[in-house]
């Protein structure tokens, strides 16, 4: 059990309070030697871990010379984006945004996003440096599929035919994962030797083009299409293995995006908490799950710091059911004894800690701590929402802010 009254005053005597950005700089510093910056979330739908990230990542790229945002988003959408902010296509940053059309929209088109959008679009034309914006997700099965013909159709017209041949397996499903989970995990009914037979084509006469990341378009893409394939035929198996497939695709595909960035690369990714802290520091690894947070710091150790987020209270943008209406949903003030109640208890008011070697030992011991997902009912957070963890084991940093509001989506409507 922790000794909760004296993780308090160990909260009492290292946290640093923050009253703006400006604020903040001692993160920047403690965060920006590291090649790989993970900045968390507690939720997908509250401003300020928006905002706040949106902050820490202007200063890391100018300040720092960071090469890149990677975000727990589809490869094609934010792609999109990343041909608007470096100027391969036009348009405005708003309809650079509206990619991001399937169900949980809110997460990346919201207005918190696109005033970063506007500044990296800026930003890339007032410097020589060209900063990108990716995705790392697996979910966009079929839309990496349209954008592997769609390049194919450019660059290798001989290759198209026997692309969509293959991805014509595919068709039966509708363009619905669950029923291809279904048919893969119930009759064995899988498209796994089509879309492998269209990669090893794809490198067999590999000659693509680099000018506007062509190449590195397509690779992502068919690296989503073949970790996609087996994340869905895993879903249906309800075991450890779709989560770490997952996870372990958006490490690969970050690792890609350092390759193509060449020596000096540095990253800056955007998850919720339970992707970027290290799972080894929570319940996570007892049932046999591995996140980016653990991943990276196995293999790049101290090149990677993590900097987790939190609340106390405040609303957030959420749905109660998965693929139902979002809405603006109370969070209620934190679990008595947790670590935002504890953050809470130190004193009302926004603040950080960064954890070292001094001060470790002091915030070591298993607390809950809160996670929010897309579906959230508030009513019964308290049944499985607060995630047992070693905060100084978890993330090298974390920041508290106190009373939260939730984000301010684009676009709002029910799911089709």
């Amino acid at each position: 059990m922790a000794n909760k009254e004296r993780v308090l005053q160990s909260i009492k005597e290292h946290a640093v309070r923050f009253d703006s950005y400006e604020d903040l700089d001692k993160i920047v510093e403690a965060a920006g030697n590291a090649d790989f910056v993970l900045l968390g979330e507690a939720s997908h739908g509250t401003s300020e871990f928006y905002t706040i990230r949106a902050e820490l990542t202007k200063k890391l790229i100018k300040e720092k010379g960071f090469s890149f945002v990677a975000v727990e988003g589809d490869w094609p959408s934010c792609f999109t984006v990343n041909e608007y902010i470096k100027g391969y296509r036009d348009g405005t940053a708003l309809e650079a945004l509206k990619d991001f059309n399937r169900w949980p929209t809110w997460m990346w088109a919201n207005e918190e996003v696109l005033d970063l959008v506007k500044w990296l679009k800026e930003y890339n034309q007032e410097n020589q440096q060209q900063v990108g914006f990716y995705g790392l997700d697996v979910y966009s099965l079929w839309e990496s599929m349209d954008e592997v013909i769609q390049q194919l159709e450019k660059v290798s017209p001989e290759s198209v035919e026997a692309a969509k041949k293959a991805f014509s397996c595919f068709e039966p499903f509708d363009r619905r994962p669950e029923n291809y989970a279904i048919s893969a995990t119930y009759y064995g009914e899988d498209c796994n030797e089509e879309v492998i037979r269209v990669l090893v084509e794809l490198q067999k006469n590999r000659k693509l083009e680099s000018r506007e990341e062509t190449d590195l378009n397509v690779e992502i893409n068919s690296l989503v299409m073949l970790n996609a394939e087996r994340y869905y035929r895993a879903m249906a198996n309800q075991g450890p293995e779709d989560w770490n497939i997952r996870d372990t695709h958006m490490v690969t595909a970050l690792e890609s995006l350092m390759t193509a960035h060449g020596e000096g690369a540095k990253a800056i990714i955007w998850e919720h908490n339970t992707h970027i802290g290290d799972a080894r520091a929570t319940d996570m690894a007892e049932e046999g799950l591995v996140n980016v947070g653990q991943l990276l710091r196995e293999d790049y150790g101290s090149r990677v710091f993590a900097a987790g987020f939190g609340t106390h209270r405040g609303t957030v943008i959420a749905s109660r059911e998965w693929g139902s209406a979002v809405e603006a949903l109370p969070v209620p003030e934190a679990e008595a004894g947790s670590w935002e109640d504890l953050l809470h208890k130190a004193g009302p008011f926004n603040k950080y800690l960064i954890f070292n070697e001094e001060n470790s030992s002091e915030f070591a011991d298993v607390l809950g701590h809160r996670a929010i997902g897309v579906v959230y009912n508030p009513e019964f957070e308290h049944l499985g929402n607060y995630v047992p963890s070693r905060m100084s084991q978890r993330y090298d940093a974390f920041l508290f802010i106190d009373e939260t509001r939730a984000l301010s989506p684009l676009t709002i409507k029910d799911a089709e």
